[in-house]
This record gives C-alpha cells, sequence and structure tokens, in this order.
C-alpha cells in the first residue's frame, strides 16, 4: 500500500499525458463520450466504495464546470431504483477492476433501459469497459493492495478532465479556461512527488500518536465531503477502526455527541484564496475548529501551506501546497491514506490484506 501511494505522481502524469497531452485536452480521446452524452443534461454516476466517493467529488465538478445535473448512486441500489428518477440521463459507471459485480449490474441495467453509458475503469479491456458505450481508463497501472490509493485518485483526475472537456464542448468554458486549469492539472504529480517524504515523516508521528483511538469523525464541505468519506472508508477497511464521514457543518446536528479524547477528528480545512465560495467554506470550517478546540477536542486538520491559524487550532496538521479548489482533494486525500496505512500498521494489521475483503487485481 504504502509502495502504491509513492506511485501517485507518476500514475497522475500517466493520466494526464493520456488526457491532455502537451497541456491540452485531447478531443479524440473524449470522442466517444461526447457522441454518448451528447444533448444529456443529466448523469447518473453508479458506484461502489472508494470509487463513489470519487464520483461523489465528480459531481460537484460536473455540475459546477459542465452545469450537467448529477445524482450519484450506490451501484447496489441503483439497479432497483425508479427507471423515473431522472428522466433519460446518461449513466456513468466508475470502478477500479472494471469488474466489480455490483457496478457492473448497473450498467447493463441502464444499458436495458437504454440509457447511454460511460465507464470509467483502470482496465481497458475489462467488461465494463467492453460493454460501454465509451470507456474512460485510469492510468494507475497494477494495484494490488485492498485500500484503493493510487487508482482513487486518477479517477479524480479522469473525472476533472471530462467535466473541462465537457463544459468546453458545451459552451461553458473558454479554450483558455481550460487551458489554465490543465496548467494545474500538470503541476500536480510534481507537487505531490515532492511532499511525500515529508508527509510520510509527519503522518508517521501521528499515526503513533492515534493508533488507540477507538472512533473517528472525518469532516469536510463540497467536494472535500467527498474526501472525508474516503478517508473515513480508508480508516474503516485498512486498520479496523470505526470512523465516519461527514459534512462539517452536520457536526453539531448529532454526531457532536460523540466527541471525546477518545473520538479524534480529522477535518479537512484547506481552500482555494482565489475562489470566493471556497473561502466562505474555509471560515465556516475555522470557526467550527475554534469551537471544538474550545471543547478540548483533539483535531487533525489537512491544511494549506502558510496557514498558521488553522494549524493554532489543532494537535495534529500536515500541509499541502495551494492549488485550485477541485485540485485540493487529490492532494489532501493523500496523507489520509498514509494515515490509515500507519494506524493500521501500529495495530498490527496486514493492510495490504485486510480481513474479510477481495478485490478484483487486473493487468494494466
Amino acid at each position: 500500500m504504502l509502495r502504491e501511494i509513492y506511485e501517485q505522481p507518476e500514475a497522475l502524469a500517466a493520466t494526464m499525458a493520456r488526457y491532455a497531452p502537451s497541456g491540452t485536452l485531447d478531443g479524440g480521446v473524449f470522442a466517444a463520450v461526447a457522441d454518448a452524452l451528447r444533448g444529456r443534461q443529466r448523469v447518473v454516476i453508479a458506484a461502489s466504495g472508494s470509487s463513489r466517493h470519487a464520483g461523489l467529488a465528480g459531481e460537484i465538478m460536473l455540475e459546477d464546470y459542465a452545469g450537467l445535473a448529477v445524482d450519484v448512486e450506490y451501484s447496489s441500489e441503483y439497479m432497483y431504483r425508479s427507471t423515473h428518477t431522472l428522466h433519460d440521463p446518461g449513466v456513468v459507471v466508475i470502478s477500479q477492476s472494471g469488474e466489480t459485480a455490483d457496478t457492473l449490474a448497473s450498467l447493463r441495467e441502464a444499458k436495458v433501459r437504454g440509457l447511454a453509458t460511460v465507464a470509467i475503469v483502470n482496465d481497458p479491456n475489462s467488461t465494463m469497459a467492453r460493454e460501454a458505450d465509451a470507456a474512460l481508463p485510469t492510468m494507475a497501472g497494477r494495484e494490488v493492495a485492498v485500500p484503493a490509493t493510487k487508482s482513487f485518485t486518477t479517477q479524480l483526475t479522469v473525472l476533472y478532465l471530462l467535466s473541462l472537456f465537457l463544459a468546453r464542448i458545451g459552451g461553458r468554458m473558454t479554450a483558455g479556461a481550460v487551458a489554465a486549469h490543465c496548467e494545474q492539472m500538470e503541476r500536480l504529480p510534481h507537487l505531490l512527488e515532492e511532499r511525500l517524504e515529508e508527509w510520510e515523516k509527519q503522518v508517521s508521528a501521528i499515526g503513533q500518536k492515534l493508533a488507540q483511538a477507538r472512533t473517528f469523525l472525518y469532516l469536510g464541505r463540497a467536494i472535500h465531503y467527498a474526501i472525508a468519506r474516503e478517508g473515513a472508508l480508508k480508516l474503516k477497511e485498512s486498520a479496523y477502526v470505526q470512523a465516519e464521514g461527514l459534512p462539517a457543518g452536520e457536526l453539531k446536528h448529532g454526531p457532536n455527541a460523540l466527541v471525546s479524547p477518545e473520538a479524534p477528528l480529522v477535518m479537512l480545512a484547506t481552500r482555494d484564496r482565489n475562489d470566493p465560495d471556497s473561502t466562505l467554506r474555509y471560515e465556516k470550517t475555522l470557526q467550527l475548529m475554534r469551537d471544538m478546540h474550545t471543547q478540548g477536542a483533539g483535531v487533525f486538520a489537512i491544511h494549506i501551506d502558510g496557514d498558521d491559524e488553522a494549524a493554532q487550532l489543532c494537535r495534529y496538521s500536515v500541509a499541502v501546497p495551494a492549488v485550485d479548489e477541485f485540485l485540493l482533494p487529490i492532494l489532501e486525500v493523500v496523507p489520509l491514506q498514509m494515515l490509515a496505512y500507519f494506524i493500521a500498521v501500529q495495530r498490527g494489521v496486514n493492510v495490504d490484506a485486510p480481513r474479510n475483503l477481495v478485490k478484483a487485481v487486473v493487468r494494466e
């Protein structure tokens, strides 16, 4: 798992090279998707586990950038939902292996309903890739550890680039704006590679301190809520520790009763300083951190470089580079992957093959 965490810069770079060589979106790579989704203003995303969390992030990207109405379903629920939940949507399925049983069943149900389908998968030769109307392979390479790491961040990358492409062909974004976003994305592998060793040292020490906690609450707003969910799942499956991912604003509507020295908070307190909405959400999160600090809660926060105020309000913190709002999840999830890894190691868990879980490992 740790090796695959370290392989993420290479995987992100490979994904960028496929979809946006030289920093420009390749229309040919997206042509089948454009045909499948042409004229559709509604999209259903069906996925399970980490892939569904990528879908939750993708929902916000597709709605904000491309102007689509998006509904994210659990794959295990989609085939039982009414056929009238959304009128004639495009259906996007997301799966690391392309063989996940529930997600494959969702794809086939969508095809029976006569809907256009797109598969985001790691294996271009998988069943989902073959059966969908269009496929967008991630370029993560072979991922052996059960907890998804590089497959998750490459899914986020593909969803980000797909959102830019649909925004461009839908007339919601200029060529210059798309190029600026792609330029930011191109920087990400280098930014990530520069920080991995530093984060490993920091999070290893934090993991030792938090390894005996009985439960964790992960908190994030907007697109960062998806990463809170993913961080909690990583801890559950890797270290066998109860964890829950929540929208930060919901903490005081019941879950706050769980907060204690034995139940740390993991808070995503990042922001894009160029985005007023992001700044507003950050300020709300900072106020929550102040309240939790007063309450005596143990807080581990992910914040932007140079944010001394957030760092002072928490017991433990890790800083990530400042990038666009929708690229922050790719950076902030990596320390959470490491946290799950190091707590698992401290608790004596075989993190690569946790109990009761299986994974379809497919070739690149």
